[in-house]
C-alpha cells in the first residue's frame, strides 16, 4: 500500500488513517474518483475526504509519461486484464475485458477518444429514470465544465463547448497542422460516396455523419485525471494506493440501513461520518456491492456472504459496445503506410484515424430482426428519428489484431477498420466468484444475444467494406481483406452467417463497460444506493442505457455533476 499527499510519498503512517474518520470514502481513484475527490475537495476545504484505489499513482510511469502508444497499455500492470465468462453467441469463447487499474483509471489506460455522445440517448435516459434533468440539456454543463475544447467557429460551438477546463481536447489537425494521414481526404471521397457527409462537430449532441476525430491527448502524451484536476495537491484530501476495497461497511442507525465506513482486502477499517462513495468501474462496483451483503440473495447466499439487503438488480443490466475488426492489406504500387512515409512526430500525437463515422440504418433494414426479438416495431427505441447505431474508425495499423489473436504485421502494410455497435439491446451481468475481493468477478457481456444486435453489426461491416472495396477512391490503396487463419476475405455481399461467423471469431469489447449499477435500479437520480443511506454510485456502472459515445467524456461528467448533487446535500456539515 502506498499513501499520497500533494503528489509525493506521505509519511503518514497506515493506523493513523485508519484511526481518522473521515467526512467521505471514496472507494476508487479512477477518471470518476479522481475528479469526485478534487471537486469535493476544493469547494469544501473542511471535509477530510480518503480516496482508496486498488491500483499504483502512474503519474512518472513510462506508459503514461513518455509520448503515446495508444495500444501498449493492454496486458500491461496497468491493466486488470480481466476476460469474460464463455460468450454464448460468439462460439462459446472467453474475451478480453480491459480495465484501468491505476490512480486516474481509463485515462491512463485508454484510446484518449472524446465523444460525448447522442442527445437522444440522454432523453432516453431522462425518461428512463423520471427526471428531465438527466437529458441532454443537463448534462451540458457539466461537459463544458470538464473542457478545454480546440478552437471551433461560429456561436453553435460557444453554446455547446467549454474552453477553460481541465481537461484539453485536441481535433486531429488542431493537434498538429502536419498531422493529415496519407488515406485522409480519400476516405471523405469514399465515405461521401456511400451517402455519409461530413458534419462540422461530432460532439454537439448530433453526432451521425463523419466527423474529425477527437482526442484527449495533449501534445502526442496523456493527460491523468488526477494530474490535470490537480488532486494531489488538496490537503484535505488522503489518497491510499495498491489498495484493494473488499467491501462497505453497513449498519443498522436510527432503523435505517447506513453506509459507515469501508474495509480492505487486508482488513483494515476506514470510517466515514457522511458517505461512501464507490467509484470503482462497471466490473467492480457491483463486486464491492456484492461482497458488501448489497445484492441478489440467491448469489450472496452462495458465497456465505450475509445478507444486508436484498438488492436483484446489482449487477444486472450490464451492457458495453461490441466492436468487430476487420484489417486490410495495401497494395504495393498504391501508397507505403510504413516508417518511411509516416515520419513526421505529428502522426504520433494520437490514435492514428481521422475520422469517427456515426451511422443509422433505416426501419426498413431492422424491422424484421425487431420482430424476432419480439418487440413491436412502431414503438422501438432504435428507430427514433435521431437514434444513431454503428461507429466505424479507420485506423492507419492492424489495430485489435494482438487483441484478437490474429496475424497481421505491425510494418505499414495494413490498415484495420473498426465498427461498434453503439445502441445494443443485449444486457448481460457481473457477479462475485467468491468471497476474496482479489478474485475477478465473472463478466458475462452477452454479447450479440439479439437479433437486432447481430443485424446492425452486419449493416455497419458491409458499410465499411462497401466504402473500402467498392468505392475507386479506396480500390487505389486496398488490395484485399486479411481474412483471419480458416477464414475467406468478406465482402459487402457476403452472407449474414459468413458475415456472423467472422463476428464470432473476433468480435471483442471496445472497452465501453457501464450498467451494472443502474440509475433508476440499484441507484437513483441523485446516485445514491436504493435502501442503504450515506452510499452512493458514481461512475459509468450507473449508466441505465448505452450511449453512442466513448465513455471517459461522460465519466468525467457525471463526476463533475456528482460534486454538485453531493456538496448540496452536505451542505449543513460544511
Amino acid at each position: 500500500m502506498s499513501t499520497i499527499t500533494a503528489g509525493i510519498n506521505s509519511p503518514d503512517p497506515q493506523d493513523r488513517i485508519a484511526s481518522m474518520i473521515w467526512d467521505i470514502i471514496i472507494a476508487g481513484g479512477g477518471i470518476a474518483g479522481s475528479v469526485l475527490a478534487t471537486r469535493l475537495g476544493q469547494r469544501n476545504p473542511e471535509l477530510q475526504i480518503l480516496v482508496v484505489e486498488a491500483g499504483a499513482n502512474v503519474s512518472h510511469h513510462p506508459l503514461t509519461s513518455a509520448p503515446l502508444d495508444a495500444f501498449a497499455e493492454h496486458f500491461s500492470e496497468l491493466d486488470w486484464a480481466y476476460s469474460t465468462v464463455p460468450q454464448t453467441h460468439l462460439g462459446g469463447r472467453t474475451a478480453y475485458a480491459a480495465a484501468g487499474k491505476a490512480l486516474s483509471g481509463g485515462s491512463a489506460t485508454n484510446y484518449g477518444t472524446w465523444t460525448r455522445g447522442n442527445y437522444a440517448d440522454f432523453d432516453k435516459w431522462a425518461s428512463l429514470v423520471g427526471d428531465e434533468s438527466w437529458g441532454y440539456d443537463g448534462w451540458l454543463k457539466y461537459f463544458k465544465k470538464t473542457e478545454n475544447y480546440f478552437e471551433g467557429n461560429g456561436s453553435d460551438w460557444v453554446q455547446q463547448h467549454g474552453f477553460d477546463g481541465p481537461i484539453t481536447e485536441e481535433s486531429v489537425t488542431s493537434s498538429s497542422p502536419k498531422r493529415k494521414y496519407p488515406l485522409r481526404e480519400p476516405l471523405v471521397a469514399a465515405w461521401n460516396r456511400v451517402g455519409v457527409k461530413g458534419i462540422p462537430d461530432g460532439n454537439n449532441g448530433h453526432p451521425i455523419g463523419r466527423a474529425e476525430l477527437v482526442e484527449d491527448f495533449k501534445d502526442g502524451k496523456r493527460q491523468l485525471a488526477s494530474e490535470a484536476y490537480g488532486l494531489g495537491a488538496l490537503k484535505n484530501v488522503k489518497i491510499l494506493t495498491d489498495t484493494l476495497v473488499k467491501r462497505v461497511i453497513v449498519k443498522d442507525q436510527n432503523g435505517k440501513k447506513t453506509a459507515v465506513g469501508i474495509e480492505t482486502a487486508n482488513g483494515t477499517l476506514y470510517q466515514a461520518a457522511k458517505e461512501v462513495v464507490i467509484s470503482a468501474g462497471a466490473y467492480r462496483t457491483p463486486q464491492v456491492l456484492q461482497l458488501s451483503g448489497i445484492g441478489p440473495t440467491a448469489v450472496l447466499q452462495k458465497h456465505n456472504i450475509p445478507v444486508v439487503l436484498d438488492a436483484p438488480e446489482v449487477g444486472r443490466n450490464f451492457h458495453d459496445h461490441l466492436a468487430v475488426c476487420q484489417w486490410w492489406k495495401l497494395r504495393e504500387s498504391g501508397l507505403a503506410l510504413g516508417s518511411a512515409e509516416l515520419t513526421d512526430p505529428a502522426y504520433f500525437k494520437g490514435l492514428p484515424a481521422d475520422w469517427v463515422v456515426t451511422q443509422q440504418y433505416t426501419a426498413e433494414q431492422l424491422k424484421m430482426p425487431i420482430q424476432a426479438d419480439g418487440e413491436e416495431v412502431e414503438s422501438h427505441h432504435l428507430l427514433g428519428s435521431d437514434v444513431a447505431h454503428t461507429e466505424t474508425l479507420v485506423v492507419y495499423a492492424p489495430a485489435g489484431a494482438a487483441i484478437a489473436n490474429v496475424d497481421v504485421p505491425m510494418d505499414g502494410t495494413h490498415i484495420a477498420s473498426a465498427v461498434l455497435v453503439m445502441s445494443p439491446t443485449s444486457r448481460g451481468s457481473i457477479t462475485i466468484a467468491g468471497p476474496d475481493p482479489a478474485t475477478s468477478p465473472l463478466i458475462d457481456p452477452n454479447y450479440s444475444a439479439t437479433n437486432v444486435d447481430r443485424a446492425v453489426m452486419r449493416e455497419g461491416m458491409r458499410s465499411v467494406m462497401e466504402v473500402l472495396q467498392n468505392t475507386p477512391e479506396m480500390q487505389e490503396f486496398v488490395e484485399s481483406e486479411r481474412a483471419p487463419d480458416g477464414f475467406v476475405p468478406l465482402t459487402k455481399d457476403s452472407s449474414d452467417a459468413e458475415i456472423d461467423e467472422r463476428v464470432t471469431r473476433v468480435g471483442n469489447t471496445f472497452f465501453h463497460a457501464a450498467g451494472s449499477a443502474a440509475m433508476g435500479k440499484v441507484v437513483d437520480t441523485k446516485l445514491k444506493v436504493h435502501g442503504v443511506d450515506g452510499l452512493r454510485v458514481v461512475d459509468a456502472s450507473v449508466f441505465p442505457l448505452p450511449i453512442t459515445a466513448h465513455y471517459q467524456a461522460i465519466v468525467y461528467a457525471l463526476a463533475e455533476r456528482a460534486a454538485d448533487i453531493i456538496s448540496g446535500d452536505n451542505v449543513r456539515a460544511c
